[in-house]
């Protein structure tokens, strides 16, 4: 079941956002917290959140550019919070995990994060925050690691904007001692995973990003990531 939810954000603002709960939960369980691309809220994050929901977890997807009337605006400003590693948008996210976590159908030990591009970019940096059980980042901005949870990453290898970041985040997790699985798809380019849209979506693939739903990688990329799922978060106990 996809639903139009809101919460409270820390300023007082209330912010929207999507729920998915899979159908015929009982009781709680795992949960994830989605952050969607630098193209916002749209089809296909809400379709990605049901795949997810039919494996099992609730997803919510917060509405981080609700709060501005120009994307693009709303993209650069997000950009510079993950550049600093704090800001306005981390905290919207840190809201809307507290008000997921507070859910009867969600057991709140057992939540994690996953995001694409501008969002992989979040899923990234919250894996370091000591809040999440598990994260999966997806064609993400190059971010210096220094703490993780456990963390299945996925890139393209035709994506030139990081190129050779699943290497030098596969060797920093094993260093770390972080359990771990990242791969880059070698026919895939940014934004492999779904579909992006209009003539903005159009015009990426023939950017540096080579930007384009690749199915074979795409489907790989959810098997990999549920079955990390499986492994790190379906399980009880507290927060690594």
């Amino acid at each position: 079941m996809q639903t139009e939810i809101s919460f409270p954000a820390d300023d007082g603002v209330t912010l929207p956002g999507v729920l998915t709960v899979p159908d015929g939960r009982e009781g709680q369980g795992p949960a994830l917290v989605m952050i969607y691309e630098a193209f916002g809220m749209n089809d296909e994050m809400r379709r990605v959140a049901r795949e997810l929901a039919a494996e099992g977890y609730a997803v919510l997807i917060p509405d981080l550019f609700a709060r501005g009337r120009v994307k693009g605006l709303c993209v650069a400003r997000a950009m510079r919070t993950v550049l600093r590693g704090s800001g306005r948008e981390l905290d919207d996210i840190e809201a809307g995990r507290r008000w997921l976590a507070a859910r009867p159908e969600v057991d709140a030990g057992r939540i994690g994060t996953i995001g694409f591009c501008l969002g992989g970019s979040f899923a990234l940096l919250l894996a370091g925050s000591g809040r999440y059980k598990v994260s999966a980042p997806f064609y993400n901005v190059p971010l210096k690691v220094s703490r993780s949870c456990p963390m299945v990453a996925s890139y393209g290898g035709r994506d030139r904007t990081t190129r050779g970041f699943g290497d030098r985040l596969e060797a920093r997790l094993a260093e770390l001692g972080v359990p771990h699985d990242v791969r880059t798809y070698p026919d895939a380019g940014h934004s492999f995973f779904s579909r992006p849209p209009g003539l903005l979506g159009a015009m990426t693939r023939y950017s540096p990003f080579r930007a384009e739903y690749h199915a074979p990688s795409a489907e790989d990329a959810h098997r990999r990531i549920v079955a990390f799922f499986r492994e790190h978060l379906d399980g009880n106990g507290p927060i690594d």
